[in-house]
């Protein structure tokens, strides 16, 4: 069994993050927690196999939790499950050893495919010394997806990634409004707004005012992550 760490700052997306983790046949989660002096205080008592983590916390950058561990002596492989698009931050995740990159916002298949490749990579593995390249190279290609995950069928990450930079720039949108902003009906909006908040990466606000049901209104639960 392959022992994993959350560590996420959004309660509610944790909370997804672990249910989804525990679905993965092979895989349980030793514990959940909200910052990176936390994550590395549960590394130092119950050491794990794998980490899921946030890039962005409340207390560091989750780059410098990694090298913590690292300096700490700590042998866990990190997945990383962040918004961070930069690619230096990327380049930067490669050079201290992080085995996988996984952006948010994110479905359970995209998840179980890179838990089930870092499977199979630790199986390739295993304890003794490789033979030889071949046993090497396949070692590592099974980080590689093996399969395209995709958003619930009709959703395209184009689309789903316009409604998030639209609700980023204004602070908070109506799905009347952002289907406005990115030029789609208010039903695809509206589908797209609810993924989000289903998922624990934006927030959903009733606002009162005229007479009628309230309107929606849908914040990023992370502003710029």
């Amino acid at each position: 069994m392959i022992s994993v760490l959350v560590v996420e700052d959004n309660t509610v997306a944790a909370e997804a993050h672990r249910t989804y983790v525990e679905r993965v046949p092979g895989f349980a989660v030793s514990g959940v927690v909200h910052s990176g002096r936390d994550a590395l205080r549960f590394l130092e008592g119950a050491p794990v196999d794998l980490v899921l983590l946030d890039f962005y916390l409340p207390d560091t950058h989750g780059l410098d939790v990694v090298r913590a561990l690292r300096a700490a002596g700590g042998s866990a492989d990190v997945i990383a499950v962040t918004s961070a698009r930069d690619l230096a931050v990327v380049r930067s995740a490669v050079s201290v050893g992080v085995v996988q990159y996984l952006l948010k916002p994110f479905t359970f298949a995209a998840l179980r495919d890179k838990l089930e490749g870092y499977a199979r990579f630790r199986s390739r593995l295993g304890d003794g010394a490789a033979v030889g390249q071949s046993e090497v190279d396949e070692a590592f290609g099974a980080l590689r997806s093996t399969e395209v995950s995709a958003l619930p069928k009709g959703m395209s990450a184009e689309t789903l990634e316009a409604v998030v930079a639209a609700v980023r720039s204004t602070g908070e949108l109506s799905a009347a409004a952002a289907a406005e902003a990115i030029g789609v009906s208010r039903v695809t909006a509206r589908r797209y707004l609810e993924y989000l908040a289903d998922h624990g990466l934006a927030a959903r606000q009733p606002r009162y005012g005229a007479v009628g049901r309230p309107e929606v209104l849908y914040k990023l639960s992370t502003p710029g992550r």
